[in-house]
């Protein structure tokens, strides 16, 4: 880092996240790089609540991470998803940015208008310490301490000492900002799996063909035909009339493994979508379909690689417990349900 970098002050930067008790500092100083980037210097306020709203959107409305009870930015974009009818929670960034900028909806503006309480000015507590919002506000306006942004009623302005910092090096700031804010919501979901990868919404999902192809293709060339847990309907390759699922949603668990996964009828794949299994309902009919599928595949192609995702729950690769294979799903639904994943009704 060059010497008048250094000179900037970028302690009082990094300073900024000691002891944060919510989410609002991190979204701020991301969508405040990510417009930098667009080559933006007097950024409008709404540009960078709509910003913070789309940047949060992903992980508050699909993957259900909870941002403790202390932070209102859960709340704020649970209710704009209700008050937004062309946005859904598979939205995307631009999407929810542009329709958040340009929203009618008056109650929506005033919820974005919640996020410029205290955020703008309290961001810069540490270039004035112990100073009141007034005076914050006044002695930004001349860049005092070079820090980072004056603050105006309706927007901020960069200071152009940090911009060539802002620019250089903005992919590092924001990974030091999603570092940070996953550390602080895995405190806050210990439970939860690889929250890391859930404050970004992935371009596009793994798709499941090798699950399909080297796995329960097998089984169904062995047993001929599958009935589906739900529906009872009978599923065979040659109908083509299934998908592979989670049993419990990816959006909770994160990942595609075997024990995980099952055939589906594929209509009652769509209404099940992102809900959680009833555990007393289907666990029964889950488990067996598993446990068959496990023993053809462990006779039929004892090197097939997806026979070790069960490992954490059957060691020795012998037999599929029933008792282990429940204990490992059981507190998945529970933590999913208790962070808002609502249970299936099947029809």
């Amino acid at each position: 880092m060059s010497q008048y970098f250094r000179s900037l002050g970028i302690e009082k930067l990094v300073a900024v996240f000691n002891s944060t008790t919510a989410t609002y500092k991190f979204y701020w100083l991301i969508s405040i790089v990510e417009l930098v980037e667009k080559g933006q210097m007097e950024i409008p306020m709404t540009h960078l609540y709509a910003r913070m709203i789309s940047n949060s959107w992903f992980t508050i409305n699909y993957f259900h991470v909870s941002f403790g009870k202390a932070d209102q930015l859960q709340e704020l974009v649970k209710q704009i998803l209700q008050l937004e009818p062309h946005l859904s929670m598979h939205s995307s960034k631009e999407e929810i940015t542009q329709a958040l900028e340009s929203s009618p909806n008056k109650s929506t503006h005033s919820l974005l208008k919640h996020l410029g309480r205290n955020v703008p000015h309290w961001f810069l507590s540490s270039w004035f310490p112990k100073q009141t919002q007034k005076e914050i506000i006044v002695r930004s306006q001349s860049f005092e301490q070079d820090c980072l942004y004056a603050l105006y009623q309706d927007r901020i302005s960069i200071n152009p000492t940090w911009l060539d910092f802002l620019k250089q090096n903005a992919k590092l700031i924001k990974d030091f900002c999603y570092w940070n804010l996953s550390l602080y919501l895995q405190a806050r979901n210990p439970n939860v799996p690889d929250i890391p990868n859930k404050l970004i919404k992935d371009a596009a999902r793994n798709g499941l063909s090798q699950q399909t192809n080297l796995y329960w293709k097998l089984v169904f060339q062995e047993l001929g035909s599958i009935d589906c847990i739900y529906t009872g309907k009978r599923l065979s390759l040659e109908n083509r009339n299934y998908s592979i699922d989670h049993f419990v949603p990816y959006s909770f668990v994160s990942h595609d493994l075997i024990w995980n996964l099952y055939p589906i009828d594929k209509s009652e794949n769509s209404r099940k979508s992102n809900y959680l299994p009833n555990i007393k309902t289907h666990f029964d009919a889950f488990y067996q379909l598993q446990n068959q599928a496990f023993e053809i595949v462990k006779v039929q192609s004892p090197q097939n690689r997806f026979l070790e995702d069960y490992l954490p729950i059957s060691p020795s690769l012998n037999s599929l417990s029933k008792d282990a294979l429940l204990n490992t799903l059981q507190p998945l639904i529970t933590i999913a349900n208790n962070n808002g994943f609502q249970f299936y009704q099947a029809v």
